[in-house]
């Protein structure tokens, strides 16, 4: 029972908000990480970490049975589940895939705005835990060892303040990179015609385009984003409807 409450506490504890420089400095790294060439290569391994998870959970909500996941060292992955060719289970399925990590990154900016910062490393260990039994290759098991040994440090070493600027640049980075991989994922599709992209699987499965299901990818993105700076932007919010 006292390691439960000591866990109990760890996960609950709540950090002092960060000065308003920090606050933008953190989201700033995060912005840069994802749009400079060099670094969008090594952080979309995040992205694609939690897009397949996406794709896992949603598999396993709908019924179907999640057999294995692969990350691939061209930031691809591959998540594999039986069940149902077609229907709402599969639709959903492939439906969760880009979305994820915008909603991801709308949940962790709730928790940070409420001074959760350890929470949300606790949640990044959860499902770092989670992806670990179902990785199916070398490389995806050493992208996720990695990125848990990282939360790791970070959750037992680092102080709450700085928790907390770890924490927004994860946000950052999985906000941010929903949205550049949903645009590149259109962008891919022009090159390639390949109808092997989620977006195209859905297109066969529902008979609605291709491209409008990348449009639902952007604007669920892009509404993700605005809420999480709703959130953890609260006076710049208020000052933008106040001018409105």
């Amino acid at each position: 029972m006292d390691a439960l409450t000591d866990l109990w506490a760890r996960i609950s504890q709540l950090a002092a908000p960060l000065p308003g420089s920090w606050l933008l400095g953190s989201v700033a790294a995060g912005l840069l990480l994802v749009l400079l060439p060099g670094t969008w290569h090594t952080v979309r391994h995040a992205v694609t970490v939690v897009h397949e998870g996406g794709h896992g959970l949603a598999a396993v909500l709908t019924g179907r049975r999640l057999t294995g996941i692969r990350l691939h060292s061209d930031t691809s992955g591959l998540t594999v589940s039986k069940g149902p060719r077609t229907g709402p289970g599969m639709i959903i399925t492939l439906l969760a895939g880009y979305t994820a990590p915008a909603i991801a990154a709308l949940g962790a900016a709730w928790l940070l705005s409420a001074g959760y910062a350890a929470g949300l490393l606790w949640a990044l260990l959860l499902l770092l835990a989670l992806m670990l039994v179902q990785i199916r290759n070398w490389f995806g098991l050493w992208v996720v060892v990695l990125g848990a040994a990282l939360v790791v440090v970070v959750t037992f070493f680092a102080s709450p303040t700085w928790q907390a600027v770890f924490g927004l640049v994860v946000t950052s980075v999985l906000g941010f990179g929903a949205l550049r991989a949903s645009l590149e994922l259109q962008r891919s599709r022009r090159r390639s015609r390949s109808t092997a992209s989620d977006a195209d699987q859905l297109a066969g499965l529902t008979r609605v385009p291709g491209v409008v299901w990348v449009g639902v990818f952007v604007l669920v993105a892009l509404a993700c984003l605005l809420g999480g700076a709703g959130l953890l932007f609260p006076g710049a919010l208020e000052a933008a409807r106040s001018f409105a």
